[in-house]
């Protein structure tokens, strides 16, 4: 019998373990349009992580964890795509200043790993930044 993945919002572990995943990839296939936005608002404790980190995997194109899913017959995984995760867990903010300096360098270093320059020096322009 499968185990329960219990508190484990890691995609890959899940998949890796042999634990009891539900497949929403056929969702996140649908929701998968260039150019689309979306707010995922959920309770806690439903599956928010988890949603994100797969679509993390996906877009990363690391089709090993997707051979059984419903996605894996339909995505072009010879294409990967830049995958900014932004964490608020690990964002200092204890004040706003704090909390934009802290946020500025957040995005510098994920610039520097994506090898993209960025010409804003404010936070708000290098949000904006396409």
């Amino acid at each position: 019998m499968m185990d329960l993945p219990l508190d484990i919002g890691v995609f890959s572990t899940i998949i890796e373990n042999s634990y009891i995943y539900v497949d929403k990839t056929k969702f996140i296939y649908d929701l998968y349009r260039p150019g689309g936005k979306y707010f995922l608002s959920r309770p806690r404790r439903f599956g928010k992580s988890l949603l994100l980190d797969t679509m993390l995997e996906l877009f990363k194109g690391n089709e090993s964890l997707f051979k059984s899913l419903y996605i894996h017959d339909k995505w072009n995984w010879t294409k990967t795509f830049p995958v900014i995760e932004l964490d608020m867990g690990n964002v200092t903010k204890n004040s706003p200043e704090i909390l934009e300096n802290s946020l500025n360098t957040y995005i510098l270093r994920i610039a520097r790993n994506y090898q993209i320059d960025l010409i804003s020096n404010d936070l708000a322009g290098r949000f904006s930044e396409q």
